[in-house]
């Protein structure tokens, strides 16, 4: 086991598909952290639209003007990759208090599965704030417009999963 580094972070989560508000919490945080990593949770419970290999490359290509932040893939216990990573902060997004209940159950569960890791809540900024990759998917899936909550790749990338015939 790695020992933890206070000055890694992981950003874990679905990124089914990854937003500007996950992006805009990246960027703020790359100021706070030495390095970032980004964990592409698989998910399979979730039913991801895109695959993992996909999810990943799609944030790796959001990501990739951060020199501090790395993007993974992983298939474990987030508990096990945090260990893996050898990170000292989970840092996680608050939209809305309707996220807080939900986000809080999640640190609590993680103080006792990897009790040296702190979980650090962000919010987006305000433009960002309603974004969610379910909204961003429901849309793109519907024919919709999503270039003003993806970065181009992923509106590329959403538009071709969901072409209209």
């Amino acid at each position: 086991m790695s020992p933890v580094q206070k000055r890694v972070a992981i950003y874990p989560g679905t990124f089914d598909p990854i937003t500007n508000g996950h992006i805009d919490l990246v960027a703020r945080a790359t100021s706070l952290f030495e390095r970032i990593v980004v964990g592409v949770a698989a998910s399979p419970g979730k039913g991801p639209a895109l695959p993992l290999e996909e999810r990943v490359a799609l944030a790796q290509e959001a990501l990739k003007e951060f020199p501090n932040v790395e993007v993974r893939g992983f298939h474990s216990l987030l508990a096990h990759f945090v260990n893996e990573v050898g990170a000292g902060v989970l840092l996680r997004g608050l939209r809305a208090v309707s996220d807080f209940e939900y986000e809080f159950q999640l640190a609590s569960m993680n103080r006792h599965l990897i009790p040296d890791v702190e979980t650090l809540f962000l919010t987006p900024a305000e433009q960002h704030s309603f974004i969610s990759s379910s909204l961003v998917r429901e849309v793109a899936r519907l024919g919709g417009d999503v270039s003003g909550f993806v970065h181009p790749a992923v509106a590329a990338a959403l538009s071709s999963r969901w072409k209209r015939t």
